[in-house]
């Protein structure tokens, strides 16, 4: 299994691959070789690569891309269900698997 860290301030890397809980290859990096993955990430969903403490930064791209809303353990899927925007406060009512708004009632 892999993932992808683009760059080497990132605490998150992308999933090459549905990831299940095990080894995980972090291609890209020249210090983190590999991470323990604790649960299943999807293709294209973020996995962290170490500790995130809650009201930490999360970074990808080498750049902040959002905040831990609570403390996210080496290994974790990071998706909206452990996270929030820094510049959009609705994203804090989306749900985490769907991305639906749960803050909109449709009729």
């Amino acid at each position: 299994m892999r993932c992808f860290q683009v760059n080497a301030e990132d605490n998150v890397a992308t999933a090459l691959e549905d990831l299940e809980p095990g080894a995980v290859d972090v291609m890209g990096s020249k210090t983190v070789r590999q991470v323990e993955a604790f649960e299943r990430v999807e293709l294209g969903h973020k996995l962290s690569l170490r500790g995130i403490g809650a009201g930490d930064l999360l970074i990808k791209y080498g750049v902040p891309i959002g905040v831990a809303v609570v403390d996210i353990p080496a290994g974790h899927w990071v998706h909206l269900h452990n996270c929030r925007s820094q510049v959009d406060e609705r994203s804090s009512h989306l749900d985490g698997k769907t991305g639906a708004a749960l803050d909109t009632v449709y009729g």
